[in-house]
């Protein structure tokens, strides 16, 4: 973060947040609905940024951002969230709805509403979440059912399309848990343990020399990830076992506990 930089605030649904100041640049990840960064540099058409919830850099198309002075919410605070893949909000400013996916704050949210400066919301409280969840097996298979047969989208962190470390930082804020956005960063978190005692919500981690993929156990023998589509496998302690081949298709590199 930068002293005095501007605030951008996403007021969409999703921002696609690439890794040149192009349409045809790699899309490194996606700001959600209220997500906030540091505008570091200004150009003509993009904007680069540095998101507040996980330091990822990028650019983002400058029409697409509104710019505040100062953050219009308290970001150390866990807010209530979006618990469901998919809900959808009410402007009450303008009566259109804006679809809102897992994982997305909602600042200020009281009894179905929420608001930042002038701009308020409404949305079904069924789709809310006031306080982290317990992490239990029952909850994370509750949370991440919805989220099955999601394809997989590189850079993505929505039930639309998503990648391994999108799905393990947007299921786990969920739980309270704050992970860096790549797997190669989010291996740093935790504590090792082996995967023989491992529990619902550890993370496997999985490469040789580097780490490419991460995914969240369900049990020992257990893990749900996204790679093609999110799915259900099995894992030993030389990897991921896929569904039908019965072939390992990633290795196992270490597992991590994260409370």
């Amino acid at each position: 973060m930068t002293n005095g930089a501007k605030i951008g605030v996403a007021l969409h649904s999703l921002i696609p947040v690439r890794s040149e100041f192009s349409e045809c640049a790699e899309m490194v990840t996606q700001m959600l609905f209220m997500q906030t960064c540091d505008v570091l540099e200004e150009l003509p058409r993009w904007v680069k940024v540095c998101l507040h919830d996980d330091s990822q850099m990028g650019f983002v198309d400058k029409k697409m951002l509104t710019i505040f002075d100062q953050v219009p919410y308290n970001k150390e605070q866990w807010l209530p969230k979006v618990a469901f893949p998919m809900a959808y909000a009410l402007s009450l400013g303008n009566q259109q709805t804006i679809p809102l996916t897992a994982g997305t704050c909602l600042p200020n949210y009281q009894n179905g509403q929420f608001y930042i400066e002038n701009a308020r919301f409404q949305i079904d409280p069924q789709f809310v979440i006031t306080k982290p969840l317990c992490l239990t097996l029952e909850n994370l298979q509750q949370t991440t059912r919805f989220f099955l047969n999601t394809p997989y989208l590189w850079g993505g962190k929505s039930a639309l399309g998503i990648d391994c470390s999108g799905f393990t930082q947007i299921i786990l804020s969920l739980f309270g848990i704050k992970l860096p956005r790549n797997a190669s960063q989010q291996v740093a978190c935790g504590k090792p343990v082996d995967l023989k005692n491992a529990q619902a919500g550890d993370l496997a981690f999985f490469g040789d020399s580097k780490i490419n993929h991460v995914g969240i156990l369900l049990s020992s023998n257990t893990i749900i990830h996204a790679s093609g589509r999110v799915k259900i496998e099995k894992i030993d302690s030389n990897g991921i076992i896929a569904l039908g081949t019965n072939q390992y298709t990633h290795h196992l590199n270490c597992v991590k506990r994260l409370i």
